[in-house]
């Protein structure tokens, strides 16, 4: 039975480059689990978009001299680049400035008013008497009150990971202009996250026996010591989504609050570009239907335990608002937050040039190497570290020797010695059956473990699989063999081939390029997955560009191989680069360099 699979992925702020950190911390994580569940036959959908609101936008665009249009429109449409060379395939990436999201976010805002969820209260907040305006609270850093980080923004501290509140950061400062900030009142909405605190407190109770301990242990333990308190849900702004209501003119929604109801809102632009307004609902009103949010850890808080309770205050009024009938929201399924990625030991920093970029990465290297080192290195449980040297034994070790020598080798010899086409096998023995049943019992091993979210493993399970046929291979040795039985070395070519058609499937959610690469090599003539396309769309704030997938010429199945004897190969080409040694000083000397 096909079950409704919703992959939720966190939102870039649109004022810098993708770097490895936020690539493995989201988006390639969730791209793994949407393909895996689409070649299971699940109902995927896979949505995300540029977070063009949040006030890092604003700050670049002030630095910059620009329109904060100007800057998200350059970041967004470099993100899409991006995922269409890193194959990942969201069914919509979209943007929060798009009119439909301005609909459906202020319907939240509504229905949680009308439900008793909102009020409002004149508290003080940071004004900047020099630039004569309220400042956004990214716009504020100063010392956290909590832990004494020196560098903690005025709403939350990257050093102790908690939700502050503004007013009581010591030592403000303006980033616009170092000057000293003022508190001054102002009204704004409130949403009472106490009224809920109960129901969220109970719904990640309920979900501690699958979800990783480090979302459930920080989520459960930040309400346990300090309770869900009030939280703004508005601020003085002038770019973002308005406050639906009269007399609140220069104010909009918060975008700690706005941005995640982008995941609704996408589904719901994502339904209306497909044709099938009502598609969303699938994912959004069937209590059946699955969904997964991949964030990091700075999310955790905001998608554990905020964003379920902005579902479960809406209840049903959301959908009495919008669609005219009385259900409730899905809460999420599973938010299986990543830890940090490090860069040589130390904290990745856009502002020193310490990172690797995406773009810049493959402009000299392949994808699946990347994809390769990000997921067998991904901070599934504590933060871990890009080193390059780790990255070129991992390529050339592991990717090149165990897994692209294998099918190389096979293919070559099979292509050599049987006029380009897979041999009749004949009677299979007890150990060519005996391999097969290994491979194929990965279907259940490896689904296990992508099923649970482990993505590490899930890949460890499928290389260790490709090492059993290379054991199978060192013992069978067909190519000594050929020279006395070539029966027996064509049996054993089959064997390994529907093996190598089987390990194609299992890595496929992980090394889609090679995937699709080695699917032709052995003669199919179709696609595993479906392929990306961009397009315009217009509405009453503009244009925005969208990334989408195209399901339609996807064939791949979750399935063991079934590849017939004397279907015709391709010529053979190496799947994959070895990468020479001088690469990792290269590299390592461009780190912290201007760019």
């Amino acid at each position: 039975m096909t079950r409704p699979i919703l992959i939720a992925i966190a939102w870039p702020y649109a004022n810098a480059p993708i770097h490895v950190g936020n690539i493995t911390g989201s988006h390639l994580p969730g791209d793994i689990v949407a393909r895996y569940h689409r070649l299971r036959g699940n109902q995927v959908l896979m949505v995300s978009g540029t977070d063009s609101h949040g006030t890092p936008v604003s700050l670049r665009a002030d630095a910059e001299g620009k329109t904060v249009e100007e800057v998200y429109k350059h970041f967004h449409e470099d993100f899409i680049s991006l995922f269409q060379r890193l194959g990942i395939q969201y069914d919509l990436f979209t943007t929060t400035h798009t009119q439909n999201h301005f609909q459906v976010a202020q319907t939240i805002f509504l229905a949680l008013q009308q439900n008793g969820c909102l009020y409002t209260e004149t508290r003080p907040q940071w004004y900047s008497p020099s630039n004569k305006r309220f400042l956004p609270d990214r716009y504020v850093e100063g010392t956290c009150y909590l832990c004494g980080y020196t560098g903690a923004r005025s709403d939350q501290c990257d050093k102790c990971g908690n939700v502050l509140e503004p007013e009581k950061l010591i030592n403000p400062r303006s980033k616009i202009d170092g000057s000293t900030p003022e508190l001054r009142e102002t009204e704004h909405y409130y949403l009472d996250l106490s009224k809920l605190e109960p129901e969220v407190a109970e719904f990640l109770r309920q979900r501690k026996s699958y979800w990783r301990e480090t979302v459930t242990g920080q989520s459960l333990g930040q309400i346990e010591s300090e309770g869900l308190k009030p939280r703004a849900i508005t601020r003085d702004l002038d770019w973002g989504v308005p406050v639906p209501l009269p007399g609140w003119e220069g104010k909009c929604l918060y975008v700690w609050f706005e941005a995640v109801i982008g995941y609704l809102s996408a589904s719901i632009e994502w339904a209306t570009l497909s044709g099938q307004p009502n598609a969303w609902r699938t994912w959004w009103t069937n209590p059946e239907a699955h969904s997964f949010y991949f964030i990091g850890k700075d999310n955790i808080f905001f998608h554990a335990a905020f964003w379920p309770a902005q579902l479960m205050g809406v209840g049903t009024q959301f959908m009495q608002l919008y669609a005219q009938e009385a259900t409730p929201l899905t809460l999420p399924y599973n938010v299986p937050a990543n830890m940090f990625m490090n860069l040589e030991g130390q904290k990745i920093s856009g502002s020193r040039n310490w990172a690797v970029w995406g773009h810049d990465f493959l402009d000299r290297y392949d994808p699946d190497a990347l994809r390769y080192y990000l997921t067998i290195n991904m901070p599934e449980m504590h933060d871990s570290d890009w080193d390059w040297g780790e990255f070129v034994s991992r390529n050339n070790d592991e990717l090149v020797a165990i897994w692209g020598n294998l099918a190389n080798r096979v293919i070559s010899f099979c292509y050599k010695n049987w006029d380009g086409c897979i041999p009749e096998p004949g009677e299979l023995t007890e150990l060519d059956r005996e391999l097969l049943q290994k491979v194929e019992a990965g279907f259940e091993s490896v689904a296990a473990e992508l099923e649970a979210v482990h993505l590490r493993a899930a890949l460890s399970e499928a290389m260790r699989l490709a090492t059993e046929v290379n054991r199978y291979l060192d013992i069978t040795a067909p190519w000594k063999q050929i020279k006395t039985d070539r029966q027996a070395a064509g049996r054993a070519i089959y064997v390994a081939l529907r093996a190598i058609d089987s390990l194609k499937i299992l890595l496929a959610p992980f090394l889609p390029f090679s995937s699709e690469k080695l699917h032709r090599l052995l003669g199919y003539n179709t696609n595993l997955f479906g392929q990306p396309t961009t397009r315009i769309v217009s509405d009453t704030l503009g244009e925005h560009t969208v990334l989408q997938y195209d399901p339609q010429s996807a064939t791949g199945n979750w399935a063991a191989s079934q590849l017939p004897a004397g279907q015709k190969l391709l010529e053979p080409q190496p799947l994959f680069r070895k990468l020479e040694p001088q690469i990792i000083s290269e590299e390592r000397a461009r780190l912290g360099q201007p760019s």
